[in-house]
């Protein structure tokens, strides 16, 4: 029930009968096996700064990859927050707001192009992920501060940022990040290339729909070595029930979003094994103050007050998961913020709401039934929490994040993960003008948060850093545009002779160091 251990990993990459790079793999390139994943949802496109959520990353992050790597293996905790060469080779701060990236030579794209200063530059170019006129406008969160990228020659790249950016290298390991071919996009269009992008991953698309499955197969000339499997297949699955009998019946190599109650039923099956990880990650329920009844702060600070989190954690996690300290988390290291805590207070939210005035006014959550592991089980058991202190609360079950957040809503569930070690990539991104809140309009009293948030992306002193960060965190909590339940845990179920470690977030990586197959 744990995470595969290193020494058991190397064990059976070392049993892999394809070892990638060899003599032997080139000639056996077709009794490599095949690798099915059965997952809960697939993302309606492959275009990676356009599908930055858990079952976009899932897929993408095998197809696509960044100039610099974070090393998700190689760190105790799993947590990958140092950093190693990978499509760069090095990278050199020439100033403050200025970065010199060299790249690596004789990478391949999916379409036989090699990598060059160009695709960088255009991955990052003005109006793509960041400008007025952004093509993704979800990537000005995480490169909102750069001012151009300029090629120097074949092999390097300069980053320029608006203001000193102690983040950059992080950012350029991490979500948003992924290199595109720029003569396959401009050929292609934003369109069909979201539908069959062209990467450097060790994996290329064959094809890709939504409501059955994504179908990859090997990309041979992988710099890292030869892939592992022959084809990979993600196969939408939406019941757990159908993605464990298919595991069992060897249709699946790899199942997604086991609950923990469920976790010691699956991984009895003497050829399955369940490996678990806390996520760096948040699930959140976010309020909407354009609504007349959440308009009133007190109201949504009742809201709040009245979960019990480590209840939730304990009933449906089975001890899994974690109540963080806010949007505050120790990866964080120097920057967090300690002696802080999520209240628990049905007293407290009772004399908030009779302070508010509120007179039993419907307040409405709205959650899909399974997008989130345990969202359903969590949803009813908050609405009886939000009952037992005088919330005329109800839940709404809806199929699809449109409907969810569509006209009328009030609460909604969502995830927050941290994407950067540093509060700029998780608080800031979901929660800062570019975030899809602020966007959407759910949150507008936002004056003050923002004017920390702004001042956070330029300073460079760790203590004036912390104390803006503070300062963000009072806000965000005074204000209350949100609340978190608990960082959750994710367990994969996958055939034990199958050598393959989970990460922090919910990256699939299936790279030839991270995937191996043990002999039949």
């Amino acid at each position: 029930m744990t995470l595969i251990s290193r020494r058991r990993f190397l064990e059976a990459a070392a049993a892999a009968p394809v070892l990638a790079g060899s003599p032997l793999a080139f000639a056996q390139a077709d009794r490599r096996p095949n690798f099915t994943v059965a997952v809960a949802d697939l993302p309606a496109t492959l275009e990676p700064a356009r599908e930055l959520s858990n079952v976009g990353t899932r897929v993408t992050y095998s197809i696509f990859d960044t100039l610099i790597r974070r090393d998700f293996l190689g760190a105790a905790d799993g947590g990958g927050s140092q950093l190693k060469p990978h499509l760069a080779t090095t990278w050199e701060r020439v100033s403050p707001q200025e970065l010199v990236v060299t790249l690596r030579q004789g990478v391949k794209f999916h379409n036989g192009d090699e990598l060059t200063s160009e695709d960088v530059a255009y991955t990052f170019r003005d109006g793509r992920l960041w400008g007025e006129k952004a093509q993704i406008p979800g990537g000005r969160a995480y490169f909102g501060v750069l001012a151009g990228v300029e090629p120097i020659d074949r092999y390097t790249v300069r980053f320029r940022t608006r203001v000193p950016d102690v983040l950059l290298e992080q950012r350029l390991a991490s979500w948003c990040a992924w290199i595109v071919n720029k003569r396959a996009y401009e050929a292609m269009g934003f369109e069909a290339y979201s539908r069959k992008p062209v990467a450097t991953g060790p994996y290329r698309v064959v094809s890709h729909a939504a409501a059955e499955a994504t179908v990859l197969e090997a990309f041979d000339d992988y710099f890292m070595g030869k892939p592992t499997a022959r084809r990979v297949t993600f196969r939408r699955v939406p019941e757990l029930a159908a993605r464990v009998a298919g595991l069992v019946a060897g249709d699946y190599d790899l199942i997604t979003n086991i609950p923990p109650d469920q976790m010691s039923v699956v991984g009895a099956y003497k050829d399955i094994e369940v490996r678990s990880v806390v996520l760096a990650n948040v699930h959140v329920l976010a309020f909407n103050e354009q609504d007349k009844v959440l308009a009133d702060k007190r109201i949504r600070q009742a809201l709040s007050l009245a979960i019990d989190r480590q209840k939730l954690v304990d009933t449906l996690w089975q001890g899994t998961a974690q109540v963080p300290a806010g949007h505050n988390y120790p990866e964080y290291g120097q920057m967090f913020v300690e002696g802080r805590k999520l209240a628990y207070d049905p007293a407290k939210a009772r004399a908030l709401l009779q302070e508010a005035g509120y007179k039993g006014e419907p307040i409405v959550y709205r959650t899909m039934a399974n997008y989130y592991t345990n969202a359903l089980e969590a949803a009813q058991i908050l609405v009886e929490q939000w009952k037992a202190v005088g919330l005329n609360a109800s839940l709404q079950v809806v199929e699809n994040s449109a409907q969810m957040r569509g006209p009328g809503v009030q609460i909604f569930n969502w995830s927050n993960s941290t994407r950067l070690p540093d509060p700029l990539g998780a608080i800031w991104v979901a929660w800062g003008p570019a975030g899809e809140v602020q966007v959407s309009k759910f949150w507008t009293s936002t004056a003050a948060f923002n004017a920390a948030g702004t001042a956070l992306e330029a300073e460079t002193d760790p203590t004036r850093r912390k104390a803006l960060f503070t300062q963000m965190l009072d806000i965000f909590e005074d204000e209350a545009p949100a609340t978190i339940l608990y960082q959750p845990s994710e367990a994969y179920a996958i055939k034990r002779s199958i050598a393959w470690r989970p990460t922090t977030f919910y990256f699939m990586d299936l790279r030839p160091d991270n995937l191996a197959f043990a002999k039949s």
